[in-house]
This record gives C-alpha cells, structure tokens and sequence, in this order.
C-alpha cells in the first residue's frame, strides 16, 4: 500500500520536541530551563438566549510557568526586596521553540512583555533529587506577540 506524501514529509522526527527550547528572562537565557508555558485564558460571562446559554468574551488573562533546575538564586532575593519595599516589579519573557528536524529549520518565538511574578518558592529541596523551582507569571495578553512563527 503507497504512502500519502504527507505521511513521508511529516515523519515522527519532525514533531517538535523541547530540548532545543530556550527562555529569556529579564534579558538573561535561563540555561537551567526545564520546562516553560505561556497561555491567554479567554475571561466570558454567560449570555441567555432563549433557552440557550451562549457565553461572551469580557477579557483576556494572561499566565505561564518558568521551572528550573537552578545552578543559582536566581530572581528569588531580587522580587523579594522588590514586593517587601512595596513595589511590583515588571519584566520581560523571550521564548523560542527550535529543533533541527523541523521542516525547512523553522522555529517559532514569542515576545511577552509586562510580565509579573505571582509567587517565589523561597527553598524547597528533596533528599536524593535534583532541585526544582517553578516560578507562576502573569502577564497582559495584549503584551504577548509571535516574532516568529511555523507556517505550512
């Protein structure tokens, strides 16, 4: 039996994996990256026609994860001071998702500005386990913008 020509072109080895992914924060690759996600929530309230619920957008939230595998104390001592001397400090996130069996060596980037930090794990460590940080962010969605992206 003959293969479609899409069964040829999009073998496994073009599905993206993560290794070759890489995130800025505040300017400075964070070479510890164990894993990033960044995503828009659509914010809808309901709307009744007839017998029907419809719903309806009223806004857009923007959140995401950092974790690490930290070699240092990264941003942690810095947002502290930052939140105890009553400011709220924003910053900016780089992602880029490349790896070297995507079709035509394409990768995809987003640009998210006025990103806050919503939470900082201040130590946590396990016995016999390499030590994880996650760091939850915010950001507004109108921020967010692709710079590169995959096409067909």
């Amino acid at each position: 039996m003959a293969r479609d020509a899409e069964d040829i072109k999009y073998r496994g080895r073009r599905r993206w994996t993560g290794n070759h992914g890489r995130v800025w924060f505040d300017g400075a690759l964070i070479f510890e990256i164990v894993k990033f996600e960044a995503k828009v929530t659509a914010d809808r309230e309901d709307v009744i026609i007839g017998e029907s619920k419809d719903s309806k957008i009223t806004s857009l939230s923007g959140e995401g994860t950092i974790t690490v595998k930290p070699v240092w104390n990264r941003s942690c001592k810095r947002f502290l001071e930052e939140w105890n001397a009553g400011h709220d400090p924003r910053t900016m996130v780089v992602a880029t998702l490349e790896d070297p069996d995507m079709i035509d060596a394409q990768r995809e980037s987003i640009v998210i500005d006025n990103v806050w930090i919503k939470e900082i794990g201040l130590m946590q460590f396990e016995k016999g386990k390499v030590v994880e940080k996650e760091f939850p962010f915010g950001f507004t969605p109108q921020d967010a913008k692709f710079t590169e992206s995959v096409a067909q």
